[in-house]
């Protein structure tokens, strides 16, 4: 089994780097596919409200026999529970789901501004308060750009998930998050496996003697990204979790870093209408 880095969030919490994550999953599917995660060796678990899968991700949990404590579970809220009573009822349904008094990281799923306008910031201090509750032990975001962030009031966001690869590595906004103490992580880390089609990945990949989507997810591992590939083939959720053997050289993880190009596949959360 590879040894998955960790890393210590600005809140003293510890995630594992890599994680398997289970957008347009069923609930049905997430048994199985979480089922087969934990058993390849994954502790970290991202799911969503939106996702509606929180209940078989909680009976794959269950059934899987792993400590709570050794589990490390991701959840989401969603943009039309922004306001403080929602948040809250919207963490316990998803606590319930889930089968656990707590989760581990609770983010904004999107800032919603275009539809909500600045409720995000009323469930950015619900969050504090739920988690000096203990029901969450780390507060996050996700796709929130750097105006989102200035006007969080209170603690500093644990981590950030946006979208990011190899052609869209979000390098301003990493460098943002940076500075700040904020861990980025990734969703869609592969492109929605358009990358995987790159001639650098296929070359990195010959050299290395892995599959390009392994060379992916290293890249991400090494210049820091925690990172959730998404699967419910077993034998993709096995190799994607093989990536802690290996490590690519400077001058590999360069040429990577230069194929950014710009290509955004999810929406902008400047614009985005939801």
């Amino acid at each position: 089994m590879s040894s998955i880095p960790t890393l210590r969030l600005n809140d003293g919490v510890t995630i594992p780097q890599l994680g398997f994550g289970v957008w347009q999953v069923s609930a049905e599917e997430a048994v199985s596919a979480v089922s087969t995660a934990l058993e390849a060796g994954y502790r970290h678990i991202d799911t969503a409200a939106m996702y509606r899968n929180e209940e078989g991700v909680g009976k794959a949990i269950k059934e899987s026999g792993i400590a709570r404590d050794d589990l490390f579970i991701t959840t989401k809220l969603w943009n039309d529970s922004h306001e403080s009573g929602d948040c809250r009822t919207a963490l316990q349904t998803s606590l319930d789901k889930l089968g656990t008094d707590h989760v581990d990281l609770y983010l904004i799923h999107w800032p919603a501004e275009r539809k909500y306008g600045d409720a995000y910031i009323e469930a950015w201090d619900t969050m504090q308060q739920l988690q000096s509750e203990g029901l969450i032990r780390s507060i996050g975001v996700s796709n929130f750009n750097e105006p989102h962030l200035d006007r969080l009031n209170g603690a500093t966001p644990s981590v950030n998930q946006i979208e990011m690869h190899p052609s869209f590595n979000q390098s301003d906004l990493r460098a943002v998050l940076t500075e700040r103490g904020i861990a980025p992580e990734a969703w869609s880390p592969l492109g929605h496996a358009k990358d995987l089609e790159h001639e650098t990945l296929a070359t990195i990949a010959e050299q290395t003697g892995r599959t390009a989507a392994q060379v992916i997810l290293r890249w991400h591992l090494q210049i820091g990204n925690i990172v959730i590939p998404k699967s419910v083939t077993p034998s993709r959720i096995v190799e994607n979790f093989d990536v802690a053997s290996f490590q690519l050289s400077d001058d590999q993880v360069a040429e990577i870093n230069e194929i950014s190009c710009g290509n955004r596949i999810g929406p902008d959360p400047a614009v985005a209408e939801f």
